[in-house]
């Protein structure tokens, strides 16, 4: 590590661990001396970055960055989705070195303009990824996404549609849908699982049916089959009578695919996300049923939970119908549903003591 005079200026130098020289001008000698000092320091903390290495774009290593990722293929398409239109036409251009945090937190006041908040969070959580990996790759030497601060999330709780509700939104659906519908409030899939569920998957003789994995529709691409969300979402699912009836007759008016596909479109082709949507929000209309913001097939799922509820099943067996990865996850979703124990505490201790009434105190003795 050197200082030598430049002319006017100072110009400090030295090996960095690639055994590379970097050099730097100054105009002042104290300056280049401090620049040497923190470069090494930071050396000997292992805390070095390359300083040349900031001037690659967001653009440029957020592409080697998802190219990398182990994901499955409705994930990939979700983060390229949020790149596409909240990160890259807003930073993509910007340098990783030059980004300031007062500058990310204007691009977040922005999003949440036009975002909900829940999105902005899943936005910037993308963002934030791919500058951790920044600096772990010691493109950067600290994320400036770290103290962002983001809208609040809505934390109400979830609001089952109510019987006479569901009944009116089937009855809008068109008539191939309903079945979706009937299944979706039958067995609590998820989209994935519902939309690629198979004719080998269910067993009519047991009443029951098999879920293992499920259908990935990305827009312009191939549908294909991936794995379940989880190992504990491969379930075996039981059915209600009037569930099967439903798919009996639906099997019996639309014939499954040749590759045993039960709920297709009208062209015979596998329902996609998008088209869900469609169907779903006019039979909301139809129905004259308020759409909430995250309205959609997965309210379906939240009424076959409140329906388990209700009907007293454990929080493990309702984890289990829904796949759930814990119980944990169950309760923090529906822990609002479950009746109230109260009036259960009182009458334990009244049958604790049934058939011995000597003795015990009563209200009407109680002075006041």
């Amino acid at each position: 590590m050197a200082v030598q005079k430049r002319g006017r200026s100072w110009q400090a130098s030295y090996r960095g661990p690639d055994k590379r020289e970097r050099t730097k001008t100054f105009a002042r000698k104290i300056d280049a001396e401090r620049w040497l000092d923190t470069s090494r320091a930071d050396m000997l903390r292992g805390a070095w970055v390359d300083p040349g290495a900031g001037r690659e774009t967001v653009e440029g290593y957020a592409a080697r960055w998802i190219e990398g990722q182990p994901w499955k293929p409705q994930t990939a398409t979700a983060v390229r989705s949020r790149l596409a239109h909240h990160i890259l036409p807003f930073l993509g251009s910007v340098p990783l070195a030059n980004l300031r945090p007062s500058d990310l937190q204007a691009w977040v006041g922005g999003r949440s303009q036009v975002l909900a908040p829940r999105t902005v969070h899943l936005v910037v959580q993308t963002l934030r990824s791919i500058l951790n990996a920044a600096v772990a790759d010691r493109v950067i030497a600290h994320s400036p996404a770290i103290g962002l601060r983001l809208p609040a999330l809505d934390a109400g709780e979830v609001v089952p549609l109510h019987p006479e509700e569901v009944l009116r939104l089937i009855d809008a659906m068109p008539d191939q849908y309903r079945a979706a519908a009937w299944l979706a409030v039958g067995s609590g899939l998820r989209q994935g699982e519902l939309f690629g569920l198979t004719v080998d998957r269910v067993d009519f003789l047991r009443r029951s049916l098999r879920v293992d994995r499920q259908l990935v529709t990305t827009p312009g691409e191939t549908p294909t089959w991936a794995t379940t969300k989880n190992a504990q979402s491969n379930r075996t699912v039981p059915l209600a009578d009037s569930t099967l009836s439903a798919l009996s007759a639906h099997l019996a008016a639309y014939p499954a695919t040749s590759g045993g596909l039960i709920l297709t479109t009208p062209d015979g082709l596998p329902i996609s996300r998008n088209h869900a949507g469609h169907v779903w929000r006019h039979a909301m209309a139809k129905a004259e049923l308020r759409a909430g913001e995250r309205s959609g097939w997965h309210d379906l799922r939240h009424f076959y939970a409140s329906v388990l509820i209700r009907g007293g099943i454990s929080v493990k067996e309702v984890s289990a119908r829904l796949g759930h990865k814990n119980a944990t996850t169950t309760l923090r979703t529906y822990t609002h549903l479950w009746p109230n124990d109260d009036e259960r505490t009182r009458q334990a201790i009244e049958d604790a003591f049934a058939g011995h009434p000597a003795d015990i105190p009563r209200t009407s003795s109680v002075s006041q």
